[in-house]
């Protein structure tokens, strides 16, 4: 952004006063005044006021300024020469005004080999689709057509172009996203030569791209799990800033491609890369959408219809985003979505930062950078509500929060079943009920072994748990015992501390 500033504040600095007029008249601000007024007021507009149509408008005013002076007659140019058998010659632009203006240049060089200079251009022109994460400052070369020179399938279009001393201090001053990879750069971007709608990037078959003495690398295929199914390539704009030679010295570029029928563009940009940080930071910006309007779009999603055989008096809306499966800390979906479900663009800008796709997680359809908006009226709604993962939006545009229900208890209804000690006669104690239905174990007579009666009706039998299938084998033996004292003499009892009569737990 400071490097943005630097080069409008620069722009500003060489305007006429017609130029500052127009520039302050589009803002809607003063134009009366000296130069040194006009600029000054010009330059605090860039410094606290750079908005991106504001830049378009300088930008806009500085080139349309510099063209007109390019016109100018001047000096006849030396002859051109030719480069190689596939290479059209090198002609300054000084040297076609009028009409020829419009041919493809690169900045005072023409396209060498990637098709023959047609007596006007074609109209109407290739486009390409605009790329959210890369920000355009110069246009190199318009789309070109790669042209077959012979009717062999591997084809080879050379090209030739230098860059300004304005151009390679841009490139040189800009910050590094990464070791050796600077924000500013030239890309080459290549795609169908088709003319009814902007294009997205993709590539010939066969394609490889030389810059200078050295091949560029290219985005390889992404592998496909599925039988069957082709691997893809993910087709974006080819970095070529690192081989290239940031001076004034000329620039030589060689795209090889496939020949298989299909016709194919290419063109040349000198482009800011953006972040997904950056992205995000621009859409709070710009992109927030007043809760109260978000408020209305609720009203209307709820509104009866009279054709409805079915009254919607609310809708829900989880606050968890679909993407990550985490509470929402930046809620957005797309204008053309029809739900109001959002995701959370932090993670759907990383997303797209790695693998552009563009597309909304939660009804599978478009939802590109520009279409994006954050939810003025959930954003409040999650500051508000931070013990609810879920909400209900009500017809008249309020809401409420869904918490989670408890599930239901799963005590027991039927008669209970008492564990306890015997006594000293070896006895379980008889539970007592109280006048509520409650069981207070250990406390009654005693007397009773099979149970109690409570105000005229039988209570409930105790079993005790701790039995086992064995205990009945247990008190034959017990009576055998019994008969061999008789026999052989007297043994020491054994004493069962359990209750007899008691039924055996199955």
């Amino acid at each position: 952004m400071a490097a943005e500033l630097v080069e409008a504040k620069n722009m500003v600095m060489s305007f006429r006063v017609s130029d500052l007029q127009m520039l302050l008249g589009f803002v809607g601000r003063s134009k009366s005044g000296l130069k040194h007024e006009l600029v000054t007021r010009a330059l605090q507009l860039v410094q606290f006021d750079c908005s991106p149509e504001l830049f378009r408008k300088i930008k806009e005013l500085y080139e349309t300024r510099y063209a007109k002076k390019n016109t100018e007659p001047g000096p006849p140019p030396p002859p051109p020469r030719p480069l190689d058998p596939l290479a059209l010659h090198t002609v300054p632009r000084t040297a076609l005004p009028g009409p020829n203006m419009d041919y493809p240049v690169l900045y005072g060089k023409y396209l060498n080999g990637l098709g023959r200079l047609p007596a006007k251009p074609l109209k109407p022109e290739v486009r390409l689709v605009k790329l959210p994460f890369f920000n355009m400052l110069d246009e190199l070369l318009k789309p070109t057509e790669l042209v077959p020179q012979n009717t062999e399938k591997l084809q080879e279009s050379p090209c030739i172009f230098a860059l300004t001393p304005r151009q390679v201090e841009l490139i040189r001053n800009s910050r590094e996203l990464q070791p050796g990879v600077k924000a500013v750069q030239v890309v080459l971007r290549i795609c169908y030569s088709d003319t009814s709608g902007p294009q997205e990037d993709q590539y010939p078959p066969n394609i490889a791209v030389k810059v200078n003495h050295s091949y560029c690398s290219v985005p390889g295929y992404y592998p496909s799990n599925k039988p069957g199914v082709e691997p893809k390539r993910p087709c974006r704009p080819i970095n070529l800033t690192h081989l290239m030679y940031l001076s004034s010295a000329t620039n030589r570029i060689t795209v090889t491609w496939g020949n298989y029928g299909k016709s194919y563009s290419v063109a040349l940009y000198l482009v800011r890369q953006l972040t997904s940080s950056e992205l995000l930071q621009r859409l709070k910006t710009i992109g927030v959408k007043h809760p109260e309007l978000c408020k209305a779009l609720v009203k209307e999603k709820l509104r009866l219809d009279p054709d409805s055989e079915i009254a919607t008096t609310g809708v829900r809306v989880s606050l968890i985003c679909p993407l990550v499966k985490m509470r929402l800390s930046a809620p957005c979906r797309a204008e053309t979505c029809a739900h109001l479900q959002c995701f959370d663009a932090v993670f759907y800008l990383q997303m797209n930062e790695k693998k552009p796709t563009w597309m909304c997680p939660v009804c599978d359809k478009p939802a590109p950078y520009d279409q994006l908006i954050i939810d003025g009226l959930l954003s409040r709604i999650l500051s508000e509500c931070e013990d609810a993962d879920e909400i209900e939006f009500l017809a008249d545009g309020s809401w409420r929060p869904v918490r989670a229900e408890r599930e239901p208890s799963c005590s027991p209804q039927g008669p209970i079943l008492v564990l306890g000690t015997a006594d000293a006669n070896g006895l379980l104690p008889t539970p007592s009920v109280t006048s509520g239905g409650s069981v207070v174990p250990g406390v009654g007579s005693g007397s009773s072994t099979t149970g109690s009666v409570e105000n005229g009706k039988p209570g409930a039998d105790v079993v005790d748990l701790t039995l086992d299938s064995s205990s009945s084998s247990e008190e034959e033996e017990e009576e055998e015992e019994e008969e061999d004292e008789d026999e052989e003499g007297p043994r020491p009892k054994r004493r069962c501390p359990f209750q007899k009569g008691l039924v055996p737990a199955c």
